[in-house]
């Protein structure tokens, strides 16, 4: 028998007062001080600056920057705790994100990225606080937008006692471009198993093959790692990891799986990890796999390279200037 374990790695506002009057909710309404706010839920690492270029981004515009709090339950705290008189007319959420593993942003200290999976097994505090009907929540997380059932997921999360309205856009956030402080870009995919690239050629024939409509030039895109000029394609790369332990009750019983044939066939018995595999949509080939056998755990690693290519939305009648990030645009932004 064995088991396993799966490791993806008091304020005043006119709503919270619940006096019915409308003169009362008038003189209320004058009270209140309307404001924005932006929570920078991330640390770059290594030569990333993501969140910097989104802090200097923000820092240009009338908005409260909030650091540090990499976590849904201490943003809504954060809320509960020092909206007071206010009501935010914008809340913006900035995130790394990918449609493959959700949201850096965990549900909690001791939770996990957030999914739609793990926010349905998170118990999250009330945000009662600072946020009408009117108010607007922004993700400024790449590709949020296509995962409709976190988003919904995250609409739960911020209703109480009202609701207010969420944006995610299915492009990438670009923050700190050479010619934009902000844009949006359409991503392109192709994947290799870490460490094991057959090519840029290889892999923009690949590519080319999977968006016969797009007519880019993959091969100079793939070659490229940053806008050469305003609007030129680019790529770069990102690794997904997958970590399995299989903990079984006598190291008799641990196998020993000695090359990546033997570590696939193991995986494809096994229904679990068959339908995370699934779930990601990446082909197993796409991976490097390694295992390793320890007592009577054995541990099964893979990890894939997400090669994207990203093209800067530009304005149709404009064409050297880039299309405004505006959430009211249907095709850019999703509402929820």
């Amino acid at each position: 028998m064995k088991s396993l374990i799966i490791l993806l790695s008091s304020c005043f506002t006119i709503i919270s007062c619940g006096d019915s009057s409308t003169d009362y909710l008038e003189e209320t309404t004058k009270s209140i001080q309307k404001q924005s706010v932006v929570f920078i839920a991330g640390t770059d690492e290594g030569d990333n600056s993501f969140y910097k270029n989104t802090k200097a981004h923000f820092s240009q515009q009338n908005i409260t920057i909030v650091k540090d709090l990499h976590t849904l339950d201490a943003i809504i705290l954060w809320l509960n705790n020092n909206a007071d008189s206010k009501v935010y007319d914008q809340i913006h959420i900035v995130s790394y994100s990918n449609p493959w593993r959700g949201m850096a942003l965990l549900t909690s200290e001791d939770g996990e990225r957030i999914t739609a999976k793990s926010l349905k097994n998170r118990t999250l505090p009330k945000l009662n606080c600072g946020i009408t009907e009117n108010t607007k929540i922004i993700f400024h997380s790449c590709g949020l937008g296509v995962n409709k059932n976190l988003m919904k997921g995250l609409k739960l999360a911020f209703s109480s006692d009202v609701t207010p309205t969420l944006y995610a856009s299915e492009y990438y956030n670009v923050f700190g471009g050479k010619y934009a402080s902000h844009y949006l870009a359409q991503p392109f995919y192709v994947f290799y198993p870490t460490a094991n690239s057959p090519g840029n050629k290889m892999l923009s024939q690949e590519i080319a093959m999977k968006y016969p409509n797009a007519n880019l030039d993959w091969l100079t895109a793939l070659d490229t790692r940053e806008e050469r000029t305003s609007g030129a394609i680019y790529s770069y790369r990102f690794n997904i990891p997958i970590d399995w332990e299989f903990v079984f009750e006598d190291a008799s019983e641990t196998p020993h799986l000695d090359n990546t044939d033997r570590i696939i066939d193991y995986i494809l018995e096994n229904e679990e990890c068959s339908f995370v595999l699934y779930e990601l949509g990446i082909p197993m080939e796409k991976f490097r796999w390694t295992s390793r056998s320890e007592g009577n755990v054995l541990k099964i690693q893979g990890k894939t390279t997400v090669l994207t290519v990203l093209m800067p939305l530009m304005n149709t009648y404009e064409p050297a200037e880039y299309t405004a990030p505006d959430i009211t645009h249907a095709r850019l932004y999703s509402q929820f």
